[in-house]
């Protein structure tokens, strides 16, 4: 079964946000996975691409953005806008204000929220649209 997991934040600071997103790949990537960012736009995909670089001296996940290319190397972690490729559908984190397409046929979709309403509603419908279609979702309030 798809499972859908939302972590809030505390901080309404879009920077926050992308910070705790990297934190977030960063451990799927530890973990022996890898998957798809998927954002609203190729502006967002370049800021979290250039702080996938930068967030922790010393860290290093294997990333590129996508614009319908396949990478060479299949353990990467793929930044876009529009629809994940096979195979990494099976773990998004998504960062726009959509449902991921075809998102019934991930595992794992991680959706980081911040505390203002530009984040917070969308996450409601999405949440709402998750919940119709039998997903199993878990929240975590992050301080």
């Amino acid at each position: 079964m798809s499972e859908a997991t939302f972590y809030v934040l505390q901080s309404n600071s879009q920077r926050a946000r992308l910070e705790f997103a990297c934190k977030l790949i960063e451990k799927v990537y530890n973990s022996g996975q890898f998957g798809y960012v998927l954002t609203d736009s190729d502006t967002q995909s370049q800021l979290i691409d250039d702080l996938l670089w930068t967030f922790r001296a010393g860290s290093f996940i294997p990333h590129q953005q996508y614009a319908g290319e396949l990478p060479e190397v299949k353990n990467v972690f793929l930044i876009g806008s529009i629809a994940a490729p096979e195979p990494w559908k099976k773990t998004v984190i998504n960062l726009s204000t959509q449902c991921p397409q075809d998102f019934q046929h991930a595992e794992r979709i991680l959706e980081i929220l911040d505390n203002s309403e530009t984040t917070k509603e969308p996450g409601r419908q999405r949440y709402r649209q998750y919940q119709q279609a039998g997903l199993a979702i878990a929240t975590h309030k992050i301080s």
